[in-house]
């Protein structure tokens, strides 16, 4: 069977890919955890949570400063400004920063602030997008479009990897099914399956699968245990008052808790890998 994935296919690669985002590896044994607000509102609440997070286990720090709202009329984030605060954050907690990029005309000034540029699943199939951030250079988190084939999310990373960036990190965030009682459904299969096929490394985010904070945890915990190399979750010192995305924000208690279930179930299946040979 014809591969149409050349560059992001396991075969075609010596080793598994890791990518190297400051002082962090994805893609190794180690899981990494990105955890942040869904959106930058201020600098005096995202740097307590970076902060916060910091403590409770967190390696890299997410906020949107672009935000791809389904209303016209939802908060869309802050912009310039979000991701100078972001790279202050930086500085004051030594956590690198992943945040979107919704257009090619800001790939150049995300690239300025950001550690790592997300494409979120609405830009998924964007791409000259996807082409403008494989010119960048920079570590690309690639999440998976909402009713996307596992091949179809593969080929959009070949357009990142054909530009001559192989830092991209594939990430799972649920897709569009009948289901209604969940936001998303999480393919925890797609994460197995990923990983099979291709050599990038694979996180996964229950946040946006759920829709609802109390479905986040069992899905963080399934999705490690089926092989992601990380998570990312989102976390709100007050969830009840973010501006985006309350419902499914933890705070930083419950992230605090979920922080060392994740690391027993890595290193329980990093066991048992080993142990299969």
């Amino acid at each position: 069977m014809e591969v149409k994935f050349r560059l992001a296919a396991r075969h075609n690669a010596q080793a598994r890919t890791a990518v190297q985002i400051g002082p962090v590896t994805v893609g190794r044994e180690d899981l990494v955890i990105m955890a942040g607000p869904c959106a930058v509102e201020d600098y005096d609440r995202t740097l307590a949570a970076a902060l916060a997070l910091k403590e409770y286990g967190a390696h890299i720090f997410r906020g949107g400063a672009f935000k791809p709202r389904t209303s016209p009329y939802s908060f869309q984030g802050l912009g310039k400004e979000g991701l100078e605060i972001l790279a202050a954050v930086r500085d004051a907690t030594g956590l690198p920063v992943v945040t979107e990029v919704l257009d090619t005309r800001d790939v150049e000034l995300v690239c300025r602030y950001a550690d790592v540029i997300q494409i979120g699943s609405r830009n998924m199939h964007n791409y000259a997008l996807l082409r403008e951030v494989g010119r960048a250079r920079k570590p690309v988190l690639l999440k998976r479009g909402l009713a996307a084939t596992l091949e179809e999310w593969l080929l959009a990373a070949e357009y990142v990897l054909a530009e001559g960036n192989d830092r991209v990190i594939l990430c799972e965030r649920g897709i569009r099914t009948f289901e209604t009682h969940t936001r998303n459904t999480l393919d925890v299969g797609a994460i197995a399956a990923a990983r099979n096929l291709s050599h990038l490394p694979v996180i996964a985010d229950p946040s946006h699968a759920a829709g609802r904070r109390d479905l986040v945890a069992p899905l963080a915990l399934a999705a490690v245990a089926a092989g992601a190399d990380g998570v990312m979750v989102e976390v709100h010192p007050c969830p009840g008052e973010a501006l985006c995305d309350g419902d499914q924000s933890l705070d930083p208690a419950a992230f605090a808790r979920l922080v060392p279930l994740l690391r027993q179930v890595a290193l329980a299946r990093n066991g048992l890998a080993a142990a299969a040979g």
